[in-house]
């Protein structure tokens, strides 16, 4: 080949990459972060936990759970602390761990936000209950979420993870059954430090294939309405809606210290506390569409600040 035929041959060579990379970014910078959620991404964090089995609080299962959580939340850029600690329970003392992620890259700045979910399942003694919804779906997705947002400093900088242990109640829900990991994360937060929270958002049972999100009558008023119009400007409004009644869930230990958090939870399903919460009852559509509404109204409502 002669020297100005092989010019001309790295010449073209050069301009097509610089065309495949101008494309890409250009692809990149138009992607909207909300269009990153992948729901398989999330449906396989759901698998990898439901395949566990039953992960009451202090099992062994539960435990292989939080390594899982925490290996993928390190994949993703987040410093994870174990928040341990001790409580009586109608079964006796047992040890509970919160998991609360946040984004090392950006230490000197102090987390606005909330996401949460819980990742135990509740104790059965007469059925196998893997919790593919309750526990599993919210859990997967924030997974998910934690990858998109890990890949965006300055919004990662924001918002703080936190996975709470001992959601269920042994016996039924009262001050002192039930809502373990949030109260005791709630009552680390009381006073000053839980004032530097704008809010937050807890996922609860977010997967059902027939996906209609119920937010509880008691929900912050403001951020229901930003749920609802961030579902709206996504064409999504339509999984939407309110349910009937208060709800008793780890998001109202926050909301008790004064952190305004709502309950995204679809908690019309049929499966719940049933041996028939399992891996086919959920989709990744349905798991797409919350995690898409939440980034949304995170990025360009409740943190366009």
């Amino acid at each position: 080949m002669n020297s100005s035929r092989h010019r001309s041959v790295t010449s073209l060579l050069v301009f097509a990459l610089i065309l495949v990379v101008s494309a890409n970014g250009s692809r990149g910078a138009n992607t909207k972060i909300w269009e990153e959620v992948s729901g398989e991404k999330a449906l396989a964090h759901v698998q990898q936990l439901v395949d566990l089995g039953p992960r009451p609080s202090g099992s062994e299962a539960l435990e292989k759970s939080r390594l899982y959580i925490a290996d993928q939340l390190h994949r993703s850029g987040w410093q994870v602390t174990r928040q341990a600690f001790t409580d009586e329970t109608p079964r006796g003392r047992i040890q509970f761990v919160n998991l609360i992620a946040q984004f090392p890259e950006k230490r000197n700045a102090e987390p606005l936000f909330l996401l949460c979910s819980h990742y135990d399942t509740k104790i059965f003694d007469a059925i196998k209950f893997v919790g593919a919804n309750d526990g599993g779906s919210s859990t997967g997705l924030l997974l998910e979420l934690a990858r998109i947002i890990g890949q965006h400093p300055n919004l990662a900088a924001k918002i703080e993870l936190v996975f709470f242990d001992g959601e269920e109640a042994y016996d039924r829900f009262s001050e002192t059954d039930g809502l373990y990991g949030s109260r005791h994360f709630a009552k680390q937060l009381e006073g000053s430090s839980a004032k530097q929270f704008r809010g937050g958002i807890l996922f609860d049972m977010v997967g059902d294939r027939s996906l209609d999100v119920t937010l509880p009558a008691d929900s912050p008023p403001e951020m229901a309405r930003d749920i609802f119009a961030a579902a709206e400007a996504l064409k999504l409004r339509s999984y939407f809606t309110y349910l009937d009644r208060e709800m008793i869930d780890d998001h109202s230990p926050l909301n008790a210290v004064g952190i305004p958090t709502i309950d995204v939870i679809d908690f019309d399903y049929s499966w719940w506390h049933t041996a028939g919460d399992t891996i086919d009852k959920i989709s990744a559509k349905s798991l797409q569409i919350v995690g898409s509404v939440a980034l949304y109204y995170l990025s360009e409502i409740a943190l366009k600040r």
